[in-house]
């Protein structure tokens, strides 16, 4: 097997013990449905708070109020107030934010691409469990 080179191999491979535990912090970010679905959401550059809701099934005003607050928190996304009136918000990623869409855009196509599998896999589940 090859062995990576660049950058950021070599910072994986001086990472400390205390670096893996704290990649778990990252792994919250990208193991969050709402995070990952609010990334996606934003690939095509800035939306207000309303239109955001809109585009994702399912959100709460509060979940995505604590998922933006988050998500900016971690660098992911900017929040940008407009001086217009009436006043309005917008968020887009930020260039990290852009290389998490990139990263997990393989993860949300497989998703959508076996939903079918998996919604017949957990029916005949249920069907031999009952």
């Amino acid at each position: 097997m090859a062995k990576n080179s660049g950058p950021e191999s070599a910072q994986a491979q001086d990472a400390q013990p205390q670096d893996a535990c704290r990649t778990r912090e990252v792994l919250d970010i990208v193991g969050d449905k709402w995070s990952l679905l609010v990334v996606r959401t934003l690939k095509d550059g800035p939306l207000r708070f309303t239109q955001l809701k809109r585009s994702i099934d399912g959100i709460s005003q509060r979940m995505l109020t604590v998922t933006l607050r988050g998500l900016e928190r971690d660098g992911i996304l900017s929040r940008t107030v407009h001086n217009v009136m009436p006043p309005h918000v917008s968020y887009e990623l930020t260039p990290m934010g852009a290389t998490l869409r990139d990263a997990t855009a393989p993860l949300l196509e497989w998703s959508i691409a076996h939903l079918p599998h998996i919604d017949a896999a957990r029916a005949e589940y249920d069907t031999r469990r009952a």
